[in-house]
């Protein structure tokens, strides 16, 4: 008794301590998002599972969109499961275009979504609310990375203006001498240039071309949004597959969210107006989505998201990603299992799971929104 005791102490104390997350992922080990596991586990993961409210959630729940947040759901689904073991939750990364079109046809409890949805997306998704309307939650936030394949260069620093001209075809060589202006110090290679983007609709897409419009106007003349616009490249399939791009081709550049680049790619580093360029990380990009502004209204929060924010560090090539459900008129069958499951995620224990897992945990302003939205899903 007094063994259990001491460890149940031990566990209050860690949780008590805890502000990064660390103890939580530790639950998660290594199995879906890379992580190492460290620590008690056992403990860890009894803390964990005490804080799921089951409810009356059970059956299956359907889930599809973004591929961004895939390891964080991974994570996510897996200590939650462990609680809940009569839910069986299936999260398929299409991307978030086709994540959302499978939520308005009503095949899925929610979408997984990098963007908000967009105004001609309203209608269909109310629809498939039983007239209700739909409302973006934001979830996970994060860097979005621009990895690159390039032996013996660590380092490499790169503005707006620079990368657009790369992703839009203009600068083809990595001795380019706009590339070098910025790289004084490094020995770039006459190799080409091998930029790849997504060849689905793509969250990440939009808010990567978003960036590139709002910091560099001048050489980026796209209209954005899900599908990519510019001419010539290279495509492939999710974050995943552009992260498998540019560690398999050499000279290869792309964009991906920051958890796709920890086996071992390269990340750029990036010129803003601040003194020094910032690097591509979880505390960097939450300084910039503090800045975000709450556009929707009611229960919908989506947000606006300042590319150019004035706080020192602060990483402006961000995103969130939205879980997009009913406000009103769930299906009865999945109602309690999609409410468990999203008052887990943006719990203090479910937020907690990100930072290790190389993603942005949701501003506490933003996150106590969310909270009440999901308590009153219906």
């Amino acid at each position: 008794m007094k063994l259990q005791r001491k460890n149940r102490l031990r566990a209050l104390s860690l949780g008590a301590v805890a502000v990064s997350g660390a103890l939580a992922l530790t639950a998660c080990g290594s199995d879906d998002t890379g992580s190492k596991s460290t620590g008690d586990k056992a403990t860890s993961s009894a803390t964990s599972a005490s804080a799921i409210k089951c409810d009356d959630a059970k059956g299956q729940l359907q889930a599809s969109g973004s591929s961004a947040q895939k390891n964080a759901i991974d994570a996510w689904v897996k200590e939650f499961t462990q609680a809940c073991s009569g839910v069986q939750i299936n999260y398929n990364p299409t991307g978030s275009g086709a994540g959302v079109t499978a939520f308005t046809q009503g095949q899925t409890a929610f979408a997984g979504s990098d963007s908000p949805l967009k105004p001609e997306e309203v209608g269909a998704a109310a629809k498939a609310c039983g007239g209700n309307p739909a409302i973006d939650l934001p979830m996970v936030g994060g860097p979005i990375a621009i990895g690159y394949n390039l032996p013996g260069v660590d380092g490499l620093v790169l503005d707006a203006s620079t990368i657009a001209k790369i992703f839009d075809g203009k600068i083809t060589k990595w001795n380019d001498a706009a590339i070098a202006k910025l790289n004084p110090n490094a020995k770039l290679p006459s190799t080409k240039i091998q930029a790849f983007h997504r060849s689905d609709e793509s969250g990440t897409t939009d808010n990567f071309t978003k960036y590139l419009k709002a910091v560099a106007p001048s050489d980026w003349n796209y209209s954005g949004g899900k599908a990519w616009q510019a001419k010539g490249g290279q495509s492939a399939q999710g974050s995943a597959g552009l992260a498998q791009q540019v560690k398999q081709t050499a000279g290869a550049i792309s964009y991906f969210e920051l958890s796709y680049a920890a086996d071992g790619i390269s990340t750029v580093d990036l010129k803003t107006d601040a003194a020094t360029p910032v690097k591509a990380s979880v505390e960097n990009a939450t300084k910039a989505i503090a800045s975000a502004e709450v556009k929707g209204s009611g229960n919908d929060l989506s947000l606006g998201l300042n590319y150019k924010p004035t706080t020192e560090g602060a990483y402006p090539l961000t995103l969130v990603t939205y879980e997009i459900v009913c406000e009103k008129g769930n299906k009865a069958d999945t109602l309690p299992a999609t409410k468990a499951f999203l008052n887990y995620i943006a719990s203090e224990d479910g937020q907690k799971l990100l930072t290790d897992a190389k993603y942005a945990p949701i501003p506490a302003e933003i996150i106590t929104k969310v909270r009440a939205a999901v308590s009153s899903l219906s």
